[in-house]
Order: C-alpha cells, then sequence, then structure tokens
C-alpha cells in the first residue's frame, strides 16, 4: 500500500513556504519603519492557499496603435497586498511598528503550528513504515 503525502500532510507544507515568505515580508515592513514614503505591505494568505492567484500572475497587454511599443506581459504578484494604515505617518510612511510586531509573532505562531503539525504526521508515518517492513 503506497502512501500519499499530499492527503497525509495536507495543507501543512504550503502554509509553511507561504508563513516563511510572510516573514520577509513583514520582517522588510519593519525594516522600514523610518522610510519616508515606505508603503508597508502583506500577503493575503487566505487566497494563496485557496489557489486565487495562480491564474493571475501574468497580465496580457494589448495595443490600441500600431505605434505603441509592442509588450508581451508584465509578472504581477498579485497576493502580494498594500496594508492600510490607522495612523499614516506624515512622512507618507504606512508602517504601524506595533500592528506588524503583532503579525509578525502571530505569523510565527503559525509557522510553528504547521511545523509541529507536520513532525507528528512524519513520525507517525515512519512509525508505520517501521510495523510494515
Amino acid at each position: 500500500m503506497s502512501i500519499n503525502f499530499k492527503n497525509a500532510l495536507g495543507i501543512h507544507p504550503d502554509a509553511l513556504n507561504v508563513r516563511s515568505k510572510r516573514s520577509e515580508i513583514l520582517a522588510n515592513n519593519l525594516a522600514n519603519s523610518d522610510t519616508p514614503g515606505f508603503k508597508a505591505r502583506d500577503l493575503d494568505f487566505k487566497g494563496i492557499l485557496q489557489g486565487e492567484y495562480e491564474n493571475r500572475q501574468r497580465m496580457e497587454l494589448s495595443r490600441t496603435s500600431q505605434r505603441h511599443i509592442p509588450a508581451e506581459g508584465v509578472v504581477m504578484d498579485s497576493s502580494l497586498k498594500f496594508r492600510i494604515p490607522h495612523q499614516p505617518a506624515i512622512d507618507g510612511n504606512t508602517v504601524e511598528t506595533n500592528i506588524e510586531q503583532a503579525e509578525f509573532a502571530k505569523n510565527a505562531m503559525d509557522f510553528q503550528s504547521s511545523f509541529t503539525f507536520l513532525n507528528s504526521r512524519f513520525t507517525g508515518l515512519v512509525k508505520a513504515m517501521k510495523e510494515q517492513g
């Protein structure tokens, strides 16, 4: 009997990848909290895991005149959104340090939860394989 890893592990391997990418984005927001004009960004985590962005990564450009410069397409990261601040700074920076730190901590806890789940699943799968062998 073969093991189907997709069924055994569920969405957790993908969640780890997305949460890792999100931690980089949140860390970048925190690193730029004093940069004038910097716009805080975040991932649409639910949308990514539901596969909403798989078919939207490319935007085809059309020409309305033969004199326009042809363009094949533009790759867009549509899963990355700008965060709307509660209190925007005068210098145009939208990073709110307390919110970014809270989101970073929550993301780290969610990452750890998925990692712990996967670890227990792998432990169970290894145990099942040893018992069959």
